[in-house]
């Protein structure tokens, strides 16, 4: 009879601590794969705007058109946009300034995009600790609910007068199910950060690449 219990069956006849803890694994699976499809959103639009502005950037158009033409509302910006607009906006601003030094105004308009670029990587990296966190931990949850599942069916083995493996092996593989949940939340988490990071990680260098670039031309800029 117990061979032919379903996964359902297994959990509903668990212990309440066992219960318990697939609860927990179970909210944690839903959440970090909402997190997942969040992010690869996320991540897959910053990427394909970079793209975009890459290519008006480098088209040879005049820096003040393309200044203005992202508008007036710099939180609505995000990416190179965002980073572009805080140095630029910075630059003039320094420039306008009584007897400014031209080095002085580089200067200031890199950490002003430094800035940005902060606000940026704090966007992108939203919610991956907590990733991290499903894909560390819930192995040793699932771990946890599967001793306690254990050693309720020893426990119980106290009762009866003949022990046999009968009698111990549904409560073990009641409990078994919450090692397997366990796994079941953590592999999806542990594969999303390590992509998700990697794909911060070449954001991060690609928008240092302008950033370099964009203080060169500056200087260039600010020479003429």
């Amino acid at each position: 009879m117990y061979a032919e219990l379903s996964l359902l069956d297994l959990v509903l006849h668990a212990s309440f601590v066992v219960q318990f803890v697939l609860l927990i694994l179970v909210l944690a699976s839903i959440l970090s794969w909402t997190m997942i499809f969040d992010r690869a959103r996320v991540l897959g639009k910053a990427a394909r705007a970079a793209a975009e502005f890459e290519r008006r950037f480098w088209s040879g158009g005049d820096l003040s058109a393309l200044y203005r033409d992202l508008g007036q509302d710099d939180k609505s910006l995000t990416g190179l946009a965002a980073i572009f607009r805080s140095g630029f906006k910075e630059y003039v601003r320094l420039r306008k300034g009584e007897d400014s030094d031209p080095m002085a105004v580089i200067k200031g308009a890199e950490r002003s995009m430094r800035v940005a670029l902060s606000r940026e990587l704090d966007r992108l990296e939203t919610n991956l600790s907590f990733l991290a966190t499903v894909g560390s931990t819930s192995p040793y949850i699932g771990l946890f609910g599967t001793v306690w599942g254990i050693m309720h069916s020893f426990h119980a083995l106290g009762n009866v007068k003949q022990a046999t493996l009968a009698l111990v092996a549904p409560g073990i593989s009641e409990a078994l199910v919450a090692t397997a949940i366990g796994l079941f939340a953590a592999i999806p988490a542990v594969i999303a950060y390590n992509r998700f990071a990697d794909r911060v990680e070449r954001l991060n260098n690609r928008y240092e690449e302008f950033m370099e670039e964009f203080s060169t031309l500056l200087q260039r800029q600010g020479r003429g």
